[in-house]
């Protein structure tokens, strides 16, 4: 059923790039790559998308080292994702490892190791009633899950749970 001022003839993509891709910048924060994906996919022409990608930049709304500040500012203060996490998850948003690395730079995120440790201890009192070997390997490998290196975590979970590194149970 046609709406209001549309005919049944109308393309399926009735916006035009500028607007389609202002609507999806309204969304969230979006990569060029991501961007440019987007765009292609909804059946616009790769010259029009390079041109409107080109005006989106000049105009500061498309900024990739901007937005992999906002997203790594998010991974660690909110997530508190390790570096792992944080650079596959934001390689699959289109951000290339370098501009990653000089977000993580900037943001002063390079201490992953205590904000493993920290995360380690948050996660502790979850642990209370189970013997120590399972809270052990429960929690490392959650931080594993997180980004952490296996053996970051391991060492973060063996100091959140105040454990012995002569430990064999726990290696």
């Amino acid at each position: 059923m046609a709406g209001p001022g549309r005919s049944r003839g109308i393309a399926k993509n009735p916006l035009d790039c500028h607007e389609r891709a202002l609507r999806l910048l309204s969304v969230r924060p979006r990569s060029e790559r991501e961007l440019r994906s987007r765009l292609l996919r909804a059946g616009f022409e790769a010259e029009e998308v390079e041109a409107e990608l080109i005006r989106l930049e000049a105009v500061g709304l498309i900024d990739d080292d901007a937005f992999a500040r906002q997203a790594v500012e998010h991974e660690v203060l909110v997530r508190r994702s390790g570096h792992r996490a944080i650079a596959s998850r934001l390689g699959s948003r289109g951000l290339d490892r370098e501009t990653v690395e000089r977000a993580l730079a900037e943001l002063g995120a390079e201490d992953e190791e205590t904000r493993v440790v920290e995360l380690a201890r948050s996660r502790r009192s979850r642990l209370a009633g189970l013997p120590p070997e399972k809270a052990f390997a429960r929690l490392a490998a959650f931080l594993a899950r997180r980004g952490y290196s296996p053996d970051l975590a391991r060492r973060a979970a063996r100091t959140a749970l105040a454990v012995e590194d002569q430990d064999p149970g726990l290696g």
